[in-house]
């Protein structure tokens, strides 16, 4: 059965008993929507890209930098504090239940595996194939065995299924430290959660603060604009990296109530108020209409049209780039 275990709790102001409530409430495209996306709309080109090679991770990082490297669609590790934070991690042919059908990488992962530094801990956003990647979480977990695994209210069970034992599930606003140096907070985001047909929005999605002595970073995950930005700013302030998905946005009557625009990533990051932001989810699976290196582009155009006194530091890494960011920054 493809659907994942539902979460059973009590009410709050985002679960009404059965199904999760996004902070921007919308109706959920049903199977006509799907059906008029996957054979009615055209779709950008996307080809094979090679990657360039870059420099292997520092184990760690330490004295207040903070280092992030794009590995591929939303995994990024992200190293600070002494301690190594894996994304949504996805090292598999393809974003799917089975690995002879659906969505196929075009480029290999930034990064192999073993080359990895030591985990700390692994965020698992919400359950889709292409941010919760069960055969890449086994091997991680065999690879790292100390490394804690944290994820949103009811994907506990899922993933204890398939092995995992150190699992921690959060509700929004909930924390969880780790090493005694790290607070991870869960927060929202608009988006949707479901592996089947008959989980659509039965466990929680998030995204997610990262708070040490270095600063804040903000993994974004996989969301569509709505307020939770502008509270996230009030909440934590000053953010020093905010992570942002820019990609599978077109066409925007299918993917705008749970997938950011590259103009609204450039939104996004004004109202975070960020001193630096990258950019996450785009060029490796072909999940929307948009061709392969449009949202880099775009996102590049709106940062361009902006007074360069307004323009946010923005910034989309290749496969495998680190960008490091001083303590002084």
């Amino acid at each position: 059965m493809l659907s994942a275990p539902p979460y059973t709790g009590p009410k709050s102001d985002h679960f009404d008993g059965t199904r999760f409530i996004n902070p921007r409430p919308v109706e959920p495209k049903g199977l006509k929507h799907l059906m008029k996306f996957m054979f009615g709309t055209k779709k950008g080109v996307w080809k094979k890209t090679e990657n360039k090679r870059f420099p292997p991770p520092n184990e760690r990082v330490t004295d207040g930098q903070i280092a992030v490297t794009y590995i591929n669609h939303a995994t990024v590790l992200i190293q600070m504090d002494g301690l190594n934070i894996l994304t949504d991690p996805i090292w598999s042919d393809r974003c799917s239940p089975v690995q002879f059908a659906g969505p196929k990488r075009i480029r290999k992962p930034g990064l192999s595996l073993e080359v990895l530094p030591p985990l700390d801990l692994v965020i698992v956003s919400h359950n889709h194939y292409d941010h919760c990647d069960l055969p890449t979480l086994k091997k991680l977990c065999a690879l790292h065995p100390d490394a804690q695994f944290i994820t949103s209210l009811g994907n506990k069970q899922l993933l204890e299924r398939i092995g995992l034992t150190r699992v921690t599930e959060l509700d929004w606003q909930d924390t969880v430290t780790a090493k005694d140096t790290l607070t991870i907070t869960a927060l929202p985001a608009q988006h949707f959660s479901g592996r089947g047909f008959a989980d659509r929005m039965r466990t929680l999605w998030m995204s997610c603060m990262l708070t040490g002595p270095s600063g804040h970073v903000y993994f974004g995950a996989d969301t569509g604009m709505a307020p939770h930005f502008k509270h996230i700013a009030a909440q934590f302030s000053p953010i020093r990296l905010a992570i942002i998905p820019i990609g599978a946005y077109l066409p925007r009557w299918f993917m705008a109530d749970v997938h950011l625009s590259p103009d609204e990533a450039v939104e996004a990051v004004r109202i975070l108020k960020a001193e630096t932001s990258i950019a996450i989810h785009f060029g490796t699976f072909e999940l929307g209409a948009d061709s392969q290196y449009q949202a880099v582009e775009e996102m590049n155009a709106a940062l361009d049209a902006l007074d360069p006194a307004d323009r946010p530091d923005f910034r989309a890494l290749d496969f495998g780039e680190c960008l490091t960011l001083a303590a002084d920054d």
